[in-house]
């Protein structure tokens, strides 16, 4: 089973600094910081208080280490895992990934949530026409770039580094020391009344946390296309997508091939291997633990501690846009929305993106003789605007209340994440060489991982089941 992937007579190149390394994590931390870090664990946070906020850490732990493994499978070979995972699972693998890619992501709640924001702190109505208005302007942006992973790098950098700096700022002003006392006891699992898990939680809210804690669902597969398009490992000899209305040359290549086998190339892996876990590590796991607490945080000091009740909508922002202006100035309070807005739209932008390049690789996967990897560029902007308008039905529907949307992708992601995790771990401890392949840590944290989703995933389904 180890000769499933061809070996080439390539070498591996060299990497360069770790500074010029640092960008695919953003992409995948801005894919976080909508659902999970924004609206999830704030909402639980505003709702339960600080005693659930372990689920948080423990989340987006064993993300960073599955991010890792996918990182590693196109490190090694310059294909994405979606191709591998083909390799091992035959005709299931790409069927698979389009129904779960575009189900659970097919609603924008992520939009809608945005467009409220923006509505409230510029006091224009809401209707279900500003949500649609976000999802074309995201489809024109992604549009007119030059080369689609730079478009999304470039966007993702800004709004974080505009975002995460407001945030830590806002919160280390308004956090008092008894505050960061409940927020280390909250890691724990010690609440307010309760350890772990508190009475009365939605366990489907709790599961779509889980999943959001990071990117969540098949997003967190897309980490691989980062790596690929910025050139990382064998990524540097297999091409990238170039944008709709761009003239640049595309020379794309479905599959991969392990590098050369030597010492000197299985050298330079391990030191690939080194400097890319830094990278997420710092700008993934770091970036996003931090950023979910103190916004965690912010929502425990200005709603809960004030009496918030448990809601069925995002109004807990509004509940901190209100505390926030109290003890600052009304202006502080509208940029918390703008930014926290402009940080969903983000998310909603990433979210587009990589899920139509999960749905166009896996439609050529699919059928190489019917969908040739040319057309792979046309294919992105064909699913990206079936999107665009399947979000616009949704909202002319009627479906507009966001954290229900939110929390109903988050359910089917999380399930999502038990099987593929499963996949991803046969295909790197069968298909890679022993010296690049995962060691005994990681294979234990992976299982790990494979029965904290299932768990979760199997309990909060049958629980919902029992109702019927």
């Amino acid at each position: 089973m180890k000769q499933i992937i061809p070996e080439s007579d390539k070498d591996l190149p060299h990497p360069p600094p770790l500074k010029k390394l640092i960008g695919p994590s953003f992409i995948l931390l801005g894919l976080g910081l909508g659902s999970g870090e924004l609206i999830l664990w704030p909402y639980l946070s505003a709702n339960f208080g600080l005693g659930i906020i372990w689920g948080a850490v423990i989340g987006i732990t064993l993300q960073f280490f599955l991010n890792m493994e996918i990182e590693r499978y196109t490190l090694a070979t310059g294909e994405s895992i979606f191709v591998g995972l083909s390799r091992i699972f035959k005709k299931f693998s790409a069927p698979w990934f389009m129904l779960t890619t575009f189900v659970p992501w097919v609603w924008p709640g992520l939009a809608a949530s945005s467009a409220k924001l923006i509505s409230y702190a510029t006091g224009i109505e809401y209707n279900k026409y500003l949500p649609i208005i976000l999802l074309v302007f995201i489809g024109i942006i992604l549009s007119l770039g030059k080369y689609l992973y730079k478009t999304q790098e470039a966007f993702q950098k800004t709004i974080i580094l505009v975002g995460i700096p407001f945030i830590v700022v806002l919160t280390l002003f308004l956090a008092k020391p008894v505050d960061y006392a409940s927020l280390t006891k909250g890691l724990i699992g010690v609440g307010n009344g309760f350890w772990l898990i508190p009475s009365g939680i939605s366990f489907a809210t709790f599961l779509g946390a889980l999943a959001y804690a990071g990117a969540g669902g098949n997003l967190n597969l897309s980490q691989s296309y980062y790596i690929k398009e910025k050139g990382f490992g064998m990524g540097a000899h297999t091409g990238k997508i170039s944008s709709l209305f761009s003239n640049q040359k595309q020379n794309l290549k479905l599959e991969g091939a392990l590098f050369k086998n030597s010492l000197e190339n299985i050298k330079v892996f391990k030191l690939w291997w080194k400097r890319i876990n830094l990278e997420h590590g710092l700008v993934f796991w770091m970036t996003g633990t931090i950023t979910m607490l103190l916004l965690s945080l912010l929502s425990y000091i200005t709603t809960y501690k004030r009496g918030g009740s448990v809601t069925s909508d995002i109004n807990f922002l509004f509940s901190e846009s209100l505390h926030i202006s109290e003890k600052t100035s009304p202006y502080i309070g509208t940029a918390f929305l703008l930014i926290a807005a402009l940080m969903l739209f983000g998310t909603q932008f990433s979210v587009y993106a990589s899920t139509s390049r999960i749905l166009s690789e896996n439609l050529v996967i699919s059928s190489v003789k019917k969908f040739k990897i040319e057309n792979l560029s046309k294919y992105f902007y064909i699913f990206l605007w079936l999107q665009i308008i399947g979000g616009a039905i949704i909202f002319l529907a009627g479906f507009s209340e966001p954290l229900t949307l939110v929390v109903m992708g988050g359910v089917m992601n999380a399930a999502t994440m038990f099987i593929y995790t499963i996949m991803v771990y046969i295909l790197n401890t069968k298909t890679l060489p022993k010296m690049i392949g995962p060691s005994l840590v990681r294979r234990v944290i992976m299982i790990a991982a494979i029965l904290f989703y299932g768990g979760f995933s199997i309990f909060t389904i049958a629980k919902n089941l029992f109702r019927f």
